[in-house]
């Protein structure tokens, strides 16, 4: 039997940082979607449809809105409810998170991309490329001198929405990342990695959607908070 869809309507790559990123706020804001898990190779007809660009969040909202960038979606989300308080820091504001985002959506994650994926960019150094990138991360390690999270005393809109990220950075060579990310960051990536959204948003292995399958609920379990 297919789906019966009257639920906002995910379509997502369980891998892609940036899904990462909008699946913890749907988790977090603890609003439940239908979700579509893709084939990058492989994209359906639908999602292109509503999303011309291909790319992964896609969020196609109960009105007709689309959502297509990961951090819209959190934002999105966390607005309804946000019971964690993720879009009000411990220190600074919303807005001081959404430049620390902007800045490493920036020069942090063009060195990851040339580092990880350096056959795709003409003339990419691998070598150089990491080094900026952990020269990036100096700036959130800067703030973890301080504070256990990066901006306060407990984690906020800017941890989850970047870690994906550094952990995509960690996970492409685990030793190097070892001996030269700072300690600081090596511990907050590892807490933020076991902490429950994370494992909600990664722990499942969904399998590609096709128009005649079942709905799947993302949360898994129904949430108390469906928009």
């Amino acid at each position: 039997m297919a789906e019966q869809v009257n639920l906002p309507i995910l379509y997502s790559f369980r891998r892609c940082p940036y899904a990462m990123r909008a699946r913890l706020g749907l988790v977090a804001s603890q609003t439940t979607v239908a979700l579509r898990e893709i084939i990058l190779r492989n994209k359906p007809a639908h999602m292109l449809e509503i999303s011309p660009k291909g790319t992964v969040p896609v969020l196609l909202l109960s009105d007709g809105t689309v959502l297509e960038e990961s951090l819209d979606i959190m934002l999105w989300a966390l607005r309804q409810n946000d019971p964690h308080n993720w879009l009000v820091p411990d220190l600074g504001s919303l807005d001081d998170m959404l430049a620390l985002i902007e800045e490493m959506d920036g020069e942090f994650k063009r060195n990851l991309d040339r580092f990880k994926y350096s056959t795709r960019y003409e003339d990419a150094d691998p070598e150089v490329h990491y080094a900026l990138a952990i020269k990036e991360l100096t700036k959130l390690a800067e703030r973890l001198k301080t504070s256990p999270y990066l901006f306060g005393n407990r984690p906020a809109l800017a941890d989850q929405a970047l870690f994906p990220f550094v952990r995509q950075l960690a996970n492409a060579d685990k030793d190097r990342f070892t001996r030269h990310a700072p300690a600081s960051l090596q511990k907050w990536l590892a807490e933020r990695i076991d902490q429950p959204e994370f494992k909600s948003v990664f722990g499942t292995k969904w399998k590609p959607w096709a128009p005649e399958d079942d709905l799947v609920l993302f949360p898994e379990e129904p949430a108390t908070h469906a928009l």
